[in-house]
């Protein structure tokens, strides 16, 4: 692997991390908006995050790069109020997260367009499980759809 490449991976595996480290915060808002079944997917879910920021960051270490560290507070896309909104929240950071994965989709290593397409596959039925359906083309704005 060239150095651009190795650099573009390192600099696209940091822009998942962060995507990984808004999503884990953001359950946090979601979960305290929820009860029952739905509180208990949340948290799910917060874990399943976690665990993904922790292993990006064991990828990035691999590659010789330190990981960034989180912020102390991200700015939620919503207000979140009620379990409507934690909801919608929910699939708004599993969007983000699937549309962070696709970027490693495009890289030319192919361990990081595998682990790119599995967790898009994961942030995307999770986005579509809070959504209560589905999208056409999962991580892609609709404005990329032309049309």
């Amino acid at each position: 692997m060239t150095r651009a490449a190795d650099d573009t991976a390192v600099d696209t595996l940091q822009a998942v991390l962060e995507a990984e480290q808004a999503a884990s915060y953001g359950y946090g808002v979601v979960g305290a908006h929820l009860t029952g079944h739905r509180e208990a997917t949340a948290a799910a879910d917060w874990i399943a995050h976690q665990r993904a920021r922790d292993e990006l960051g064991d990828l990035l270490r691999a590659r010789g790069a330190t990981p960034q560290a989180a912020a102390v507070a991200y700015s939620l896309p919503i207000a979140v109020r009620t379990g409507r909104e934690a909801v919608a929240l929910a699939a708004i950071l599993e969007e983000r997260v699937t549309a962070a994965y696709l970027r490693l989709v495009a890289l030319s290593d192919p361990a990081l367009r595998e682990l790119g397409a599995q967790r898009m596959r994961t942030s995307a039925l999770r986005a579509a499980r809070w959504r209560g359906g589905t999208v056409a083309f999962p991580g892609l704005p609709a404005s990329a759809l032309g049309g």
